[in-house]
C-alpha cells in the first residue's frame, strides 16, 4: 500500500486535495491487491480445457490429524470440502468457498497411517458431489487435479502438503480449469496414475523414438 510522503512539496498548498489523492490511491491499491490475492495463490492445472488424465490415490502419511487449508476458489456455486476415510464419511464439512479466507483451515480428525482417503467437494447449488476418486463420480469424469506443494506454493504462507483443485461442473459443461475449489492437505500422500489411454500413448511415443533411433543407426552404419 502506498505510504504518505513525509512532507508535501512547497508548491502543494492544498493539503486536503493531497490527502484525497493519497486516499484514492491507497483504496485503488487495496482493491488491486485483493483481486490479485483471489487468484494468485492457485497452482494452475497445466492443460486447462482438457480433462485431467491422471487419477489419484490418497493415503494418510502417518497416524495423526489430517488438516485442510483453503487455497482459493473461482466458483460461483456454494461449496464445501469433506472426507471419506476407508470408505466411511467423517461427517465433517467445512471451508465454504464464499465465506472462507485463503489460509483458513480445520482438522478432519485423527487417522491411521495408510488409511485410504477420498476427499469430496459438495456443491450445494446443484446437489452434486465430486470425489477425488474418478469412479465414484456420477458423470464418470475426473474432477480433480493434484500435485505436491512446497511451502508457499499455493498461497503466501501455505504449508507444504498435497494440493487438490476441484472442477465443480459436469464434464459436458465444464471449462476444466480445475480451479473451482482448491485446498492444501497435510499428513496426506498421493499417487498419480495415468489413464490406460495415456499409457498407450506413452508406449507408442517410446516405440516411435526407438524406431527413429534404429533407422538413424542403420543409416550411419551404411554410410560407413
Amino acid at each position: 500500500m502506498p505510504q504518505p510522503p513525509a512532507s508535501l512539496p512547497t508548491h502543494c498548498l492544498d493539503g486536503g486535495a493531497a490527502m484525497k489523492k493519497f486516499l484514492i490511491g491507497a483504496a485503488a491499491g487495496a482493491v488491486l491487491l485483493a483481486a490479485g490475492n483471489a487468484f494468485a495463490g492457485a497452482i494452475p492445472y497445466p492443460n486447462s480445457g482438457v480433462e485431467n488424465p491422471i487419477t489419484y490415490t490418497f493415503t494418510a502419511t502417518s497416524t495423526g490429524n489430517v488438516t485442510v487449508y483453503f487455497a482459493g476458489s473461482g466458483a460461483s456455486y456454494d461449496e464445501q470440502i469433506g472426507l471419506l476415510v476407508n470408505g466411511v464419511d467423517t461427517g465433517v464439512l467445512g471451508l465454504d468457498d464464499h465465506s472462507s479466507n485463503i489460509g483458513d483451515s480445520f482438522s478432519f480428525g485423527s487417522v491411521n497411517a495408510g488409511d485410504i482417503l477420498v476427499f469430496y467437494d459438495k456443491i450445494f447449488d446443484t446437489g452434486d458431489t465430486w470425489f477425488t476418486t474418478k469412479s465414484m463420480n456420477s458423470d464418470g469424469s475426473n474432477h480433480v487435479y493434484s500435485t505436491a506443494a512446497a511451502a508457499g506454493d499455493a498461497y503466501f504462507g501455505s504449508p507444504a502438503g498435497i494440493y487438490v483443485g476441484f472442477e465443480d461442473l459436469q464434464l459436458s459443461e465444464s471449462d476444466l480449469n480445475y480451479y473451482d475449489d482448491t485446498f492444501v492437505f497435510t499428513n496426506v500422500s498421493a499417487i498419480g496414475t495415468p489413464e490406460p489411454g495415456v499409457w498407450a500413448m506413452m508406449f507408442l511415443g517410446l516405440a516411435g523414438v526407438g524406431a527413429s533411433l534404429r533407422r538413424r543407426n542403420s543409416m550411419l552404419a551404411t554410410a560407413r
